[in-house]
């Protein structure tokens, strides 16, 4: 036979009674949270308001301190972080807002503060030329709102800044390497011209040597240039001259081909006075036989 124990029931009015209490504490923790985050928002808020203020005031340093102020009242505000970025992009420093940019995206809870955070980040690297890291932002934005034309229209222009920026880089790179090839085809140039400069200079060298060896083995004195004379002309070719003369002058001239030569030309004149001679003188006989003496008479 089971016995049944009444005290069974106390445990349960117990627990309800911790569950209740539990309840009551948590809700009241949670309205205090609350209350806390309203509070710290107000005091957020108001900051970031004078922030605001000292910046349309071109009071850029002031502005600066109060948006640190807010950071670091509100650590987990993704309005401070991202509104002290904007401040950094408008006074073109875009470095400096891509790095609050990244933090305001660590922070922001809905789908609208992160497109406009990763919109905004996406500008700051197109101003700095970093076309890769500007096509990830945009991506990111478009995540988180795919509607937004400006954001495509940015993603496609920094597509193209992009692929213009590799074009340029590779025909810098080929220029580069054309360059490099010309140096060193003018390098290659200049050195096989001091190789063969080297070689005709050993060239030179070895048969300056020879000459100087030839010389030290066959050593004869100078000869002084002789002294033209008078005439000038040198001695020993007015000697040679002067013997060249002396040697026509004994050696009968030779008759060119179809002339009489000196002597021949005497033989003859001497056998036509002879001739002459022979006939004169056989006239002279015959008038010397018939003819009469007469005086002589001048022609």
């Amino acid at each position: 036979m089971k016995q049944f124990f009444k005290i069974q029931g106390i445990p349960s009015r117990i627990n309800l009674f911790l569950m209740g209490f539990f309840l009551i504490a948590s809700g009241l923790q949670a309205q205090t949270n609350l209350e806390n985050d309203k509070k710290l928002n107000r005091e957020t808020n108001k900051i970031l308001k004078t922030a605001e203020e000292e910046l349309g005031e071109n009071d850029f340093a002031s502005a600066e301190a109060s948006y640190r102020k807010a950071v670091s009242k509100n650590e987990s505000s993704a309005t401070a972080r991202y509104n002290m970025a904007n401040m950094y992009y408008g006074k073109e420093k875009p470095a400096q807002a891509t790095s609050r940019y990244k933090q305001a995206a660590k922070v922001a809870e809905t789908k609208e503060d992160k497109h406009d955070v990763f919109h905004n980040m996406g500008n700051s690297y197109m101003d700095q030329k970093k076309y890769a890291e500007a096509i990830e932002a945009y991506k990111n934005a478009l995540r988180n709102n795919p509607t937004d034309e400006q954001t495509r229209y940015n993603l496609a222009l920094a597509k193209k800044m992009l692929e213009k920026e590799q074009q340029e880089n590779k025909d810098q790179d080929d220029k580069k390497d054309d360059q490099k090839d010309k140096e060193k085809e003018k390098e290659d140039q200049n050195k096989d011209k001091k190789e063969d400069d080297k070689g005709e200079k050993d060239k030179k060298d070895e048969g300056d040597n020879k000459e100087n060896e030839g010389g030290e083995k066959e050593k004869e004195p100078k000869k002084e240039p002789e002294k033209p004379d008078d005439k000038g002309e040198p001695k020993d070719q007015k000697q040679n001259k002067d013997e060249k003369g002396d040697q026509e002058k004994e050696q009968p001239q030779q008759p060119q081909p179809g002339q009489l030569s000196p002597q021949q030309i005497k033989n003859l004149l001497e056998a036509m006075n002879n001739e002459e001679k022979k006939v004169q003188d056989k006239i002279n006989a015959e008038k010397a036989k018939g003819a009469k003496t007469k005086t002589a008479k001048d022609w």
